[in-house]
């Protein structure tokens, strides 16, 4: 079976602004393919509308209607979509499916060592730099000094691959140089080893509050009061309407990223989607119609399987991420975690969007940290925000809690 290389992915854009844009992908199937792609949408600020997903175990085709703006990188999101699609070898301009022999080379990881002097909203602006530059922040250490400096260290990973080119590094200064002006100090670029990004195995320097509360992956019988979740999600499953497939019906309120969130808990159970259908009604209320099967090609009959799948797509799309502000000392402290994937790609986006809550807020930043560590027995993403509180935290804590919660879930 051949394929033009230019119609793997198909882009056409809404002729209307508001109207959505559809991505069409035609390319050979592989589990986890849905979620690859839908972690690159995101990525790119698009909001899925509608979905529809057809394969026959080998082949796969799959149409998104998006809502773009006018900065989207059409192009670019593009060739990452036919770069995330299994492997192709050319011939003549027509590709022909190949299995994936190998598993990918992990990237190589650098360190960008950036300091400059301090201002309101500055560690949203470089954040929004690395991410316009592909860059993906793998860890950062941010600490401001008494004479209000700023030292910045991002162990970050390049989609492009040319970081090691000096090229690529002097990009990257200049457009940092762009959006700091005279306030910037030096920037180095160096590479360093993988470990540098490593799992940490140990969450004891994390508040036993945290762990006990944040990390928890039991469903919750009743949610407290106030807690940050999303609501009204039900999830449920039927074995009677096919003969081969099990069907999975979800029924919630649209957020950012939740067909992504669906695709990686089914990518992480090694489960194949044959058939799906996804769409938004009225007030954000979305259906979403699966049917699926194991890796060896039954449906899931199993009861105890059944209620495990169906807790934890409850749990992940209750709290797709954990939010808490925490005391730590005399210092206020905010936190941020979301599961990493089992392939060890982590949620886009994440320290943009709280980065920008805090800039809305006009709330600084004395120090963060992004660390991945291993709690009860899953690997999570955890940001960590030291707020600059000066001469009092002007903004209740209720409020900051709220505010970055609706822009990570696309509520703003």
């Amino acid at each position: 079976m051949g394929i033009l290389q230019d119609d793997v992915v198909i882009i056409t854009r809404a002729e209307k602004e508001g109207d959505p844009s559809v991505i069409t992908i035609n390319c050979p199937d592989k589990t986890g393919l849905g979620c690859d792609l839908c972690r690159i949408i995101l990525f790119f600020g698009l909001s899925i509308v509608r979905g529809d997903v057809s394969t026959d175990g080998k082949w796969c085709y799959l149409v998104f209607w998006v809502i773009g703006s006018p900065e989207t990188r059409w192009a670019l999101l593009k060739k990452r979509l036919v770069g995330t699609c299994p492997s192709c070898s050319s011939a003549s301009g027509i590709s022909f499916y190949r299995s994936e022999l190998q598993p990918p080379k992990p990237p190589d990881v650098f360190l960008l060592k950036f300091c400059c002097y301090d201002r309101r909203g500055l560690l949203h602006d470089v954040t929004g730099v690395l991410c316009e530059l592909e860059l993906t922040i793998k860890k950062v250490k941010v600490s401001t000094t008494p004479d209000e400096k700023v030292m910045d260290l991002f162990f970050i990973t390049d989609t492009r691959e040319l970081m090691h080119t000096n090229k690529r590094k002097e990009e990257v200064y200049d457009y940092l140089k762009e959006v700091t002006g005279n306030a910037m100090i030096s920037c180095e670029i160096e590479m360093v080893g993988p470990e540098i990004t490593a799992c940490s195995q140990a969450s004891s320097f994390l508040p036993t509050a945290i762990t006990e509360d944040m990390f928890d992956l039991e469903m919750p019988k009743e949610l407290r009061s106030g807690s940050l979740t999303s609501k009204s999600v039900s999830v449920t499953m039927d074995n009677t309407l096919s003969p081969s497939h099990t069907l999975v019906q979800i029924i919630c309120i649209d957020h950012k990223g939740l067909l992504y969130d669906i695709m990686r808990t089914l990518k992480d159970y090694n489960i194949q989607i044959s058939y799906g259908r996804f769409s938004i009604k009225q007030k954000k209320h979305c259906e979403i119609d699966l049917f699926i099967m194991q890796a060896d090609g039954k449906k899931i009959v199993d009861p105890s399987k059944q209620n495990a799948l169906t807790s934890r797509l409850q749990l992940e799309l209750i709290r797709p991420l954990r939010v808490a502000i925490v005391n730590r000392g005399p210092d206020t402290e905010f936190l941020v975690a979301n599961p990493v994937e089992l392939s060890g790609k982590g949620r886009p986006l994440v320290f943009y969007d709280i980065t920008l809550a805090f800039k809305m807020l006009d709330i600084g930043v004395f120090s963060a940290k992004i660390g991945r560590h291993l709690i009860g027995g899953r690997e999570w993403e955890v940001y960590r925000v030291l707020i600059d509180e000066g001469d009092g935290l002007s903004v209740p804590r209720s409020t900051i809690e709220g505010q970055v919660w609706k822009m990570l879930m696309g509520w703003e």
